[in-house]
């Protein structure tokens, strides 16, 4: 297996990994459950550059040439930057009405979205594709890294917390209850 930095051709198989992590904000962002819509919007994004799904901000896990995971990571000081191109387009297009909470602020490195093939969950792929980012950003840049966990998602924290994650707080997102998450360089 090899981790790289995806490239605009792997957008497909990322929008489909990252839907399965992020779907169900997606779906309240556009106000409806329309599953092909939400896939749709996020494939959009992720093939552009210049927003918080582009595949700029992605890390992929591929093996004998397919991508089985994906890690979606940016800065926290360019959420802004980063999603108004998302919230714009949802506000002319779906749900005129959406506002969101912000996930992260400046001073951390954010890990907005981490998904895992079905096929491939379970084999430490989702670890190691954590631990490229930790030796990156933590390790080497000396960044603080980030992440909003789903309080309903125990095996998701259980991961986290075993890579090195400590819990700092909780968010809500959306209406979904979330606990905020940081690694650090000790």
């Amino acid at each position: 297996m090899r981790i790289r930095l995806a490239q605009t051709e792997d957008a497909p198989a990322i929008a489909a990994l990252l839907m399965l992590a992020t779907g169900e904000v997606i779906l309240r962002l556009l106000g409806e459950k329309n599953q092909t819509e939400a896939e749709a919007l996020l494939l959009y994004f992720v093939q552009r550059p210049s927003n918080q799904y582009s595949y700029e901000n992605c890390y992929v896990a591929e093996e004998n040439g397919e991508i089985i995971g994906a890690l979606l990571a940016y800065d926290g000081a360019q959420l802004e930057a980063l999603r108004n191109p998302v919230l714009n387009h949802i506000r002319e297009h779906f749900n005129p009405e959406v506002s969101l909470e912000d996930e992260t602020e400046a001073g951390e490195f954010y890990i907005d979205s981490l998904g895992i093939s079905p096929n491939h969950q379970g084999k430490g792929i989702g670890s190691r594709l954590l631990q490229h980012l930790i030796q990156d950003k933590v390790f080497e840049e000396g960044h603080t890294l980030g992440l909003l966990v789903d309080k309903t998602n125990p095996s998701a924290k259980k991961l986290y917390l075993k890579v090195g994650f400590q819990p700092v707080g909780e968010k809500t997102l959306l209406g979904i209850e979330l606990e905020h998450l940081q690694l650090k360089k000790q």
